[in-house]
């Protein structure tokens, strides 16, 4: 594939994905190119190599159409710099700030220059993902006071929220800029639980690996989980027996349920509507019991596993999966009539939390919040790998871009889920097959990739192999880390009380951004 004059070489004969090493040299041309053909940045991350020449590269992949394209920017071994990506792609600010608290890796002439990850705590000269130890260790105590952009005239005044919360969620520091009630400016800070996952994959076997990748995130095990075993099963060149896809998905699309159904229920609960929020929760905690009755675990970890999955299902467990679903999707007919005609849910939900197109474009926004403010980016439909291929999934789209727009896409998503579960287990009652093939050895220095639409949005995972069957670099990506600036501007106007509404109508990721 030849784009921009450079040539892209496919990485897997089963999936779009397609890799070019480039130089700083012509890296601004190729960036510029890639916004007229309509280009998404999707994520970027550095390596560290250990060796003395071609140490440092610096990954950058874009998505455009049905395309993956990754950029591998080669460094320099004793000043490794890049040109600063923010001018053309505002949404890399955060990502280039975290690449170079972890290897050192620094943008040039950039403006931003504050610490993402460390807050500073680390000692100088401590980049924890570089090859070479640097013998420096430790926390240190931070002097340096975080410097928020801050608004200023008659009458503002600043609230700072956080990082410890009333309720068990995860640490995030919000500042806000206020005028009496009404936002004027937000800033959040998150990394307060950098945990490391990424160093810590470079010390197990690729088998192993596969239980730390279901653990990035609880809540988007099963998405973490699959994009990590594509990424394996790339660098292997197999594919796992068909059996084994249409379970991944069955498994992908009940963890797209049970979120949704405990985001509607929340939001709902939020408006002051109790009712919605228990039998939401209800509807929840009876999809957690039958996982736990069938798969044995209620969030379904470590049931994906490289090349294929762990257990089976017999005819009885697809009969009491299709029962549930003909439940649930009756209650929740019910329960959305309901709230469609309640006064107080419709008042809070419309016009609250705003992010119109043009915004979630020039900030690439990915996931059901790009959806619910018209973006077309649904995984499924436009980079369906089997068995989406033949499920035809139906994208929900709204254009309205509120907190009502995304409530509605999640509504709209659940019963798109019922009737892909209920094609699933057609399938997998009349067709039967293995459901694993053995990985014993990986190639060394190679790279594979692995990308699923969760029920946030897009997961990507990019690994590379080591010696021995371990992994010299793994970088997982979730979609909150593009999502996270999105909701900085959706809260602006809105008032202050209005926060804790929208912010769960975006429900982003603490744990899969503080990696």
């Amino acid at each position: 594939m030849n784009f921009s004059g450079i040539e892209f070489q496919r990485v897997s004969k089963d999936f779009q994905i397609y890799k070019a090493i480039v130089s700083n040299d012509h890296i601004k041309n190729i960036y510029l190119h890639l916004i007229e053909a309509g280009a998404k940045l999707l994520c970027l991350w550095g390596e560290d190599n250990g060796e003395i020449v071609d140490r440092y590269y610096l990954n950058i992949t874009f998505y455009l159409n049905e395309n993956l394209l990754i950029l591998k920017l080669h460094l320099d071994s004793h000043n490794p710099h890049y040109q600063d990506l923010t001018p053309i792609f505002p949404s890399a600010n955060r990502m280039q700030r975290a690449v170079f608290d972890l290897l050192g890796i620094k943008a040039m002439q950039t403006k931003d220059e504050r610490s993402w990850l460390s807050h500073h705590k680390w000692p100088t000269n401590y980049f924890p993902l570089q090859k070479e130890d640097s013998s420096v260790k430790g926390i240190t105590k931070c002097t340096r006071p975080y410097s928020f952009m801050r608004v200023s005239g008659q009458g503002v005044h600043e609230i700072p929220v956080g990082p410890i919360h009333a309720g068990i969620i995860e640490p995030g520091h919000f500042r806000f800029q206020v005028v009496g009630e009404k936002i004027l400016r937000l800033e959040a800070r998150l990394g307060y639980k950098h945990k490391g996952i990424e160093k810590r994959f470079e010390k197990l076997h690729f088998f192993e690996a596969a239980k730390l990748a279901g653990r990035i995130s609880g809540d988007s095990t099963v998405a973490f989980s699959w994009a990590y075993a594509m990424a394996i099963e790339t660098v292997s060149d197999i594919l796992p027996p068909k059996r084994a896809l249409w379970i991944r998905a069955l498994l992908l699309e009940r963890e797209r349920m049970m979120n949704h159904l405990g985001d509607i229920g929340a939001l709902i609960n939020d408006t002051g509507f109790a009712f919605g929020l228990a039998h939401f929760s209800r509807l929840k905690e009876d999809m957690l019991r039958i996982n736990d009755l069938i798969f044995g675990h209620r969030y379904l970890m470590d049931l994906i596993i490289p090349g294929g999955v762990q257990s089976d299902l017999n005819d009885e467990a697809l009969d009491q999966i299709r029962d549930e679903l003909a439940i649930i999707k009756n209650e929740i007919q019910e329960l959305k009539k309901i709230i469609d005609q309640h006064g107080g849910v419709q008042d809070r939900f419309n016009g609250t939390g705003i992010l119109n197109k043009s915004q979630a474009e020039d900030l690439e926004v990915l996931g059901l919040c790009a959806r619910a403010s018209g973006i077309h980016c649904d995984q499924r439909v436009h980079n369906p790998t089997f068995p989406y291929t033949d499920l035809k999934v139906n994208e929900i789209i709204k254009s309205q871009g509120d907190v009502w727009a995304r409530a509605e896409v999640r509504f709209g998503e659940l019963f798109e889920s019922i009737r892909i579960l209920n094609h699933i287990l057609h399938e997998l009652k009349i067709t039967k097959d293995i459901i694993a093939v053995n990985i014993h050895e990986l190639p060394a220095n190679k790279e594979g990739y692995g990308w699923v639409e969760g029920f946030r949005g897009a997961v990507f995972i990019a690994l590379k192999t080591g010696k021995d069957n371990f992994l010299s670099r793994v970088h997982p990506h979730d979609p909150s880390s593009l999502n996270w600036p999105a909701l900085e501007l959706a809260v602006l106007g809105n008032i202050v009380a209005d926060f804790p509404l929208i912010n769960k109508s975006f429900n982003l990721n603490y744990a899969g951004h503080d990696l």
